[in-house]
């Protein structure tokens, strides 16, 4: 009994579809992305190539590597997307008021500043101050603001 068990177990086991091999599946966009667009995740998907990749790592092999992504030139449908081919969103666009916060101890000042760049989080860019128009640099944080430190 226990001989026909493991058998019939054998069986189903190698009679169960296959996944896919983790290194022969990649993320393609399945319509014309334009450079400066933002990469919604309803046109992406992953598909099983029929070859192995020499290099995997210049290539979008998840769907989370180009998920909101910003393309930097045109991506083809139905072709492999080059890392280099998308950046991250900007969180800070230049021209577009920012909150600019300078924080030492207890002291923590902060004001609206015009970005002179764009930048993404922990990119260090240019601002210039609305009141002042002083310029001077500080780092892009997570949640949109620049803060910059004493020189």
């Amino acid at each position: 009994m226990r001989l026909a068990l493991a058998h019939a177990l054998a069986i189903a086991v190698l009679a169960a579809p296959v996944p896919a091999a983790a290194e022969n599946v990649v993320a393609i966009v399945n319509r014309t992305i334009y450079p400066g667009e933002t990469i919604p995740s309803g046109a992406l998907e992953e598909v099983e190539l029929k070859r192995a990749l020499k290099s995997r790592e210049a290539v979008a092999t998840t769907i989370s590597d180009l998920e909101g992504r910003v393309a930097r030139r045109t991506l083809l449908p139905r072709r492999l997307v080059p890392l280099s081919s998308v950046r991250d969103a900007w969180l800070v666009e230049r021209g577009k008021s920012v909150r600019v916060v300078f924080e030492a101890g207890k002291l923590s000042i902060s004001t609206n500043a015009v970005p002179l760049e764009s930048g993404g989080s922990g990119d260090l860019i240019k601002v210039r101050n609305i009141d002042s128009g002083a310029i001077f640099t500080g780092t892009v944080m997570a949640d949109g603001t620049v803060r910059v430190g004493a020189s």
